[in-house]
């Protein structure tokens, strides 16, 4: 009996360090769900307040830098920054994660392990995006030129969205983070409430076809992938709102056509929930602060409107910033834009429809190579570090 009481209370023991050790594995016990235009977790609407923090792999690859993403994770938190993008992807080139097709760097592949366990140890659910539109850390170009060196005939990086060799490559990149273990947590990233949602590419544009149609399909193909794979997490494409067809065309800043369009790209099924982008500083280079602002909250009052009434689903403003680099640029500027922002992602999120928004982007002090114009270091600007907590916590109180 007394042996018996022994193995009793070791199995219980077990248990407990079970659930304590899962529950640092995430920053909560289910995933993010949606439910037609609403985000929830724990069956509750899920308002946020989030950042942009695409370096983090990159930088975490050297242990001795790890510091700076625990340390952005750490004041993000403190913020009341709950939500996180970042990139899954760096495909060729200096410090790759996938150096060749389906040929992975473990020391890089750590690093991102060290990404998804430190968010969860901070309690910020995370958006990884799978690959870039753009050549920065390889992109759809890496995939078409891994083709073509193969011997494969394309025409342009395009055919990233048509060519079966190329759609098989990225396939097995899907396939190869979605079922990957994470060596610190023991749980597969499919498995990880930590991980909020997929993205598809950043920013996609196709400009081969402007109506948006070849990479509608593409999406349809590569959602359903997805959600064959990993049925549990959210999965989004990620756009920056550009419309392809229609009279819709004429929200688009300066006329732009990027091979996209909102409505459609979306329709897919599979897609849990539209994002936007807005850089109302590059796409009207010749308007004053006003007029930027005023697009802004044009456009994200389309996009969630559409959102809201055609597509049935719940929108994220996935990236905005102020840069320094823009004339009469000062910290002053940038807290008048934010706060102009918030006030328009709150008033949405309180009318339903709108999650939250990401801003673009925040870094740690000592990472001045990585600076675009847009960084917040929330150490160094207090003012910009109370406009960011203000609105976390409006955000939080329609949880409530």
């Amino acid at each position: 009996m007394a042996s018996l009481n022994k193995i009793s209370i070791l199995l219980i023991s077990l248990f407990f360090l079970s659930s304590s050790l899962d529950a640092r594995k995430s920053p909560s016990s289910s995933f993010v769900q949606t439910k037609g235009t609403q985000f929830l977790l724990n069956k509750s609407p899920f308002h946020f307040n989030g950042f942009n923090a695409y370096w983090m792999m990159q930088v975490a690859a050297d242990k001795s830098q790890r510091y700076k993403v625990s340390d952005v994770f750490r004041r993000a938190s403190a913020a009341g920054l709950t939500v996180g993008r970042t990139w899954a992807f760096a495909d060729g080139g200096s410090s790759a994660l996938q150096i060749s097709p389906g040929v992975y760097d473990e020391n890089v592949f750590q690093a991102l392990d060290f990404v998804v366990s430190d968010a969860a140890k901070n309690k910020v659910y995370l958006i990884l995006s799978l690959v870039n539109n753009y050549k920065d850390y390889g992109g759809k170009g890496a995939y078409v030129n891994w083709a073509r060196n193969s011997g494969v005939k394309l025409s342009s990086d395009d055919d990233f969205y048509t060519n079966a060799v190329v759609k098989g490559y990225y396939k097995n990149h899907i396939k190869r983070v979605l079922t990957r273990i994470n060596t610190i947590t023991g749980v597969a990233y499919k498995d990880d409430r930590t991980i909020m949602a997929w993205e598809l590419m950043n920013e996609p544009r196709c400009q081969s076809d402007s109506s948006g149609k070849t990479l509608t399909a593409w999406v349809q193909e590569m959602a359903s992938y997805v959600k064959s794979i990993d049925p549990k997490h959210l999965l989004e494409v990620g756009m920056e709102g550009f419309y392809g067809v229609g009279s819709r065309k004429q929200y688009n800043p300066g006329g732009f056509q990027v091979g996209t369009d909102f409505i459609s790209n979306n329709l897919v099924k599979e897609i849990d929930f539209t994002t936007i982008h807005a850089y109302p500083d590059v796409w009207l280079p010749g308007g004053d602060n006003g007029a930027r602002m005023g697009f802004l909250r044009k456009w994200i009052t389309i996009h969630w409107a559409d959102s809201r009434t055609i597509l049935k689903k719940p929108m994220i403003f996935a990236e905005f910033g102020k840069s320094s680099k823009d004339r009469g640029f000062s910290v002053a500027t940038r807290d008048a834009f934010l706060k102009g922002v918030y006030s328009t992602i709150y008033r949405f999120a309180r009318s339903g429809g709108l999650g939250g928004g990401l801003v673009w982007q925040v870094m740690d002090k000592g990472m001045d190579s990585y600076h675009d114009g847009y960084e917040i270091v929330l150490s160094e600007t207090p003012s910009t570090s109370a406009v960011i907590r203000q609105h976390s916590r409006q955000m939080t109180a329609l949880r409530a």
